[in-house]
């Protein structure tokens, strides 16, 4: 977005926020507080698919309609499969599962936020209140995994979207999910930041014992009012940290992920993250730098100026340092990590803390052989 780039030059050249911020509020980008309260992104920017953009403004006739807060609206997606495959060479996973496209959480930072675009929507406000749930999802699955030849590996939920945001507990897609994985003895291995997936713990730890299942917390920041208006919606720190010892308790492999790591917001928090996750019960962890692809990039700009203007220069300047210059680079291996001295010091700061604390000592890595293929319906036919 023009205005944003705009702003984040003036911030930079003059290092006055005041004055970005002041730009961004005259160019009509901005949502009013009030329609966006308990969300995290403050502007709702067109696709980059979209031939036109719009804009707020006040021309003199005193038109603008009194406009209502976003509420989260979901509409029913009926996909023709759900098993989403990849050939990313820096991702340890090869096929993924996403019961819904778009994510109440809200997390500004959310790499998955440019996908709203293609459904015509903004990757802002509207990725956070404009859902779409797959309730066939545990139908298509099951049909996948009858398909001939089909060669069980661990399939993963929660890379894109979160699979336990808040509308699961009405629609429980991905307990069916579950419920059908535990049948066909296929692995999972769960991400989230949502202290729901303790619902499902009879089903995890069944999985769990026969080496199917393993689960990943997403732990930002154990600061309450950061969390707050970063990811507003998904569960706080605390609870985050309880999910991980109910899941250890229950016998089910629970590692921390420290994702996204901000520059000079989050990054000294670290070893605080590590610490409690491997007392409540963590045997694994890992980390992610920030990223900031596509429309990400303005959407973030634009809630640091709002929240932190005083550290905005510095969390970017850290940011491009690790990205040559730039505010994001896509280069397999190095758009996980970074590059760069400040990267490289992330790196070594979360190898000595994962050494000390014993975690990654052991990989679990989980069991594929128990998967059964269902008969087929013409097979069953010949039965009878």
């Amino acid at each position: 977005m023009e205005q944003i780039v705009r702003a984040d030059i003036a911030a930079f050249t003059t290092g006055r926020a005041e004055m970005a911020n002041a730009m961004i509020e005259q160019s009509g980008v901005r949502v009013r507080p009030d329609r966006n309260r308990g969300r995290a992104a403050g502007i709702n920017p067109s696709g980059r698919f979209e031939p036109v953009s719009r804009h707020v403004f006040d021309d003199g006739w005193d038109s603008i309609e009194e406009l209502p807060p976003f509420k989260t609206e979901v509409q029913v997606e009926k996909p023709r499969t759900i098993i989403t495959r990849n050939t990313s060479p820096d991702i340890s996973f090869d096929r993924s599962i996403n019961p819904y496209r778009g994510c109440e959480h809200g997390c500004v930072y959310c790499f998955a936020r440019p996908t709203h675009s293609y459904m015509g929507l903004s990757p802002g406000l509207d990725f956070e209140s404009k859902l779409f749930a797959k309730p066939d999802a545990a139908r298509l699955l099951d049909k996948e995994l009858s398909k001939e030849g089909y060669q069980p590996r661990t399939i993963a939920i929660g890379t894109n979207t979160d699979p336990y945001q808040p509308i699961e507990k009405r629609y429980r897609i991905m307990r069916e999910i579950l419920e059908v994985l535990e049948a066909r003895g296929h692995p999972v291995g769960i991400v989230t930041k949502s202290a729901l997936v303790t619902r499902d713990i009879d089903i995890l730890s069944r999985m769990a014992e026969r080496g199917l299942a393993k689960v990943a917390l997403s732990v930002t920041t154990m600061d309450r009012m950061l969390a707050r208006t970063m990811e507003p919606r998904a569960s706080t720190p605390t609870k985050r940290l309880e999910a991980i010892r109910q899941l250890s308790d229950a016998g089910i492999p629970a590692s921390v992920m420290v994702a996204p790591i901000i520059p000079s917001l989050t990054d000294a928090e670290m070893e605080r993250i590590l610490d409690s996750a491997r007392a409540a019960g963590a045997r694994e962890a890992g980390y992610v730098v920030l990223r900031l692809p596509l429309e990400v990039s303005p959407i973030f700009k634009d809630w640091l100026l709002r929240h932190y203007p005083d550290r905005y220069r510095h969390v970017m300047s850290l940011i491009r340092s690790m990205r040559d210059g730039k505010d994001y680079d896509s280069e397999w291996g190095k758009r996980m990590k970074g590059a760069g001295p400040y990267a490289w010091q992330i790196g070594r700061r979360f190898e000595l803390t994962a050494r000390r604390l014993g975690l990654n000592l052991e990989r679990r890595t989980l069991r594929t052989d128990q998967f059964v293929a269902a008969a087929r319906e013409n097979e069953q036919l010949m039965l009878l």
